[in-house]
């Protein structure tokens, strides 16, 4: 069976170009979305999936009506190949179900993990350049020595509500209680 999934980013536009293309091909079903390609959740294509059963083929217009970059084009059409549902896209014409259409998703794999091992070695050279420097990573510490030994003292004697610590100190219940727990 043949299943179609068009999208659309605003109310402005219409999917009437896609669902024609679709229903040419012999798309039984079509599954719609009216969002923008950078949101992550979408009801229609989360619908086309589930709706798919081994042996179907999700077809598409684009490409880029599916995926909202390449690593998530890529991992919705392994779980759609892992699921043994193919794919396709009309305007591309690619068809995951040919040799040809395996290779290209094979490719474009390779160019994703590519991409993902030069972003973390770019991130790991960074960070040993920053420490070079002096410069540690990770979040500020809110409270110094000092302030967190005027804390410890604050919270050691019982007169003192914990709120009231909170707000002398500009300091949230959580960090009062991590300062009081460290020596």
């Amino acid at each position: 069976m043949l299943i179609g999934y068009a999208r659309i980013s605003t109310q402005d536009q219409t999917l009437d170009l896609q669902k024609d293309a679709l229903e040419k091909i012999g798309c039984e079903k079509i599954f719609t979305d009216i969002i923008s390609g950078a949101i992550t959740e979408r009801k229609g294509l989360d619908d086309a999936i589930q709706f798919a059963r081994e042996g179907d083929t999700l077809v598409v217009w684009k490409l880029d009506r599916l995926g909202r970059s390449l690593k998530h084009l890529i991992e919705t059409i392994t779980a759609l190949n892992d699921r043994k549902i193919g794919f396709r896209s009309l305007t591309e014409n690619i068809d995951s179900t040919t040799s040809g259409g395996k290779l290209i998703f094979h490719i474009f794999g390779a160019l994703a993990e590519f991409e993902r091992d030069i972003i973390r070695e770019r991130t790991r050279a960074g960070l040993v350049a920053a420490r070079a420097r002096g410069r540690l990573g990770g979040r500020p510490k809110i409270l110094d020595q000092k302030k967190a030994e005027i804390a410890r003292q604050l919270y050691k004697d019982k007169s003192n509500a914990i709120v009231d610590i909170c707000k002398t100190l500009n300091i949230s219940r959580a960090t009062l209680y991590r300062s009081v727990k460290s020596p």
